[in-house]
């Protein structure tokens, strides 16, 4: 079985769960056992190189944003509580301190686990130099206006070549990518058509295509669970059938423990949150607006436009000017 795997699901690793990053050991087997034969160009592994530090920053945005800087006015100072409070504050102050050079090294030694799990996968994986031919066909196929048009790169173009070029032909192939221009314009689901003829055209097989490495498992090694991701899935679908202003902010509380989500599973938060009224009639909340700019943040060029549009109005939206949200269900009219 030929597998490729994109940059976007690759970084991912950095925010699974050490439980997930050990089932991914699995794969590693499978690949060292030739059961599955990983494909990866050139050009996935440098641009995975180039923003591994971007993604972990990501990570650590909100970690630095614990530290505990209290300040005590006066009056506290009096009370027999305040000696104590002040003790557990500089325990940890220094416990914090800890945490974050640790951090640092593991940044740069590259010893996160997610870090040992990728470089294993890498060194068993069959990996593709990218050519002149590809060089040029990549650039024929960005002036043609064939996909993959939207982005100035010449990424996605490469690693399709890549693939086109070295994959065996009648060999179907098994495509791993949350990155929206392999699929369908229409519904965001199915591979691309003009992908998918070109493919069938050139190589007499098939492409078989997945938004997340889960799924993927749960078809063909359901033995690999990925239970992270599956619970994600279970907690987007909670969310976007809130009932209630109390249950929106209980499903945005378990939610935002997650510090990653796919294009796929952001544009669902998206789309819940506009058409599910318990959740837009309440999207100034602060716990609902930080979970929601913090879950695009840096995205927002791989989002459905068009609801990212609505979205943006409905936070930028000035309540005031229209009497504000309600506060409650009795609120709302009927």
């Amino acid at each position: 079985m030929n597998l490729f795997i994109d940059t976007n699901v690759l970084l991912s690793f950095y925010h699974l769960t050490s439980d997930d990053l050990e089932e991914l050991r699995k794969l590693i087997v499978l690949v060292d056992k030739g059961q599955i034969k990983l494909i990866l160009p050139r050009q996935v592994i440098n641009e995975f190189q180039r923003k591994r530090e971007n993604k972990i920053a990501h990570a650590l945005k909100r970690l630095r944003g614990k530290n505990l800087k209290l300040q005590f006015p006066q009056i506290c100072k009096d009370h027999p509580d305040y000696i104590e409070l002040r003790e557990q504050q500089s325990k940890y102050g220094k416990s914090y301190s800890e945490l974050m050079k640790k951090l640092s090294r593991d940044i740069e030694k590259h010893q996160f686990k997610a870090d040992v799990i990728t470089s294993e996968l890498f060194e068993k994986a069959t990996v593709i130099e990218y050519d002149e031919e590809i060089m040029k066909n990549s650039k024929l196929r960005m002036r043609l206006g064939n996909p993959f048009w939207e982005k100035k790169s010449l990424r996605d173009a490469i690693n399709w070549e890549t693939k086109l070029k070295h994959n065996e032909d009648e060999s179907d192939i098994h495509l791993v990518t949350d990155d929206k221009d392999y699929y369908s314009a229409l519904d965001g689901a199915t591979f691309n058509e003009l992908l998918l003829t070109e493919w069938k055209e050139k190589k007499k097989s098939n492409i078989h295509c997945y938004r997340r490495l889960s799924t993927f498992f749960k078809e063909h090694y359901p033995d690999i669970k990925m239970a992270s991701e599956n619970e994600k899935e279970l907690l987007i679908k909670e969310f976007a059938g809130s009932d209630s202003f109390i249950s929106t902010h209980v499903s945005v509380g378990k939610l935002s423990e997650y510090l990653d989500f796919t294009i796929a599973q952001i544009d669902e938060i998206i789309e819940a949150t506009i058409s599910n009224t318990q959740i837009h009639w309440i999207i100034k909340d602060e716990d609902v607006k930080e979970f929601l700019t913090s879950a695009i943040e840096g995205k927002e060029d791989k989002l459905n436009e068009e609801s990212l549009i609505v979205l943006s109005e409905m936070l930028k939206y000035d309540d005031e000017e229209e009497g504000g949200a309600p506060t409650s269900e009795e609120d709302i009219p009927y």
